[in-house]
């Protein structure tokens, strides 16, 4: 699987807006990244469109045999 099967484009926003964005990511203590992809969620599911997450990768190390 490769490191990350998120896909990657680019997204050219204002940058007024890209502040916004990025002031309230901070507050909330995420990356301006998954603070769009959190306010993108949110919108679809006003609009009645429901999106799985995806199987994401673990994080962190595995856990200790016979624990």
């Amino acid at each position: 699987m490769p490191a990350s099967a998120k896909k990657a484009f680019a997204l050219r926003l204002d940058p007024s807006l890209y502040a916004a964005v990025e002031r309230l990511a901070a507050a909330e203590l995420r990356s301006a990244n998954a603070e769009i992809e959190i306010l993108l969620r949110e919108a679809l599911g006003r609009r009645g469109v429901s999106v799985k997450r995806s199987e994401a990768p673990k994080r962190g190390r595995p856990p200790k045999e016979g624990t």
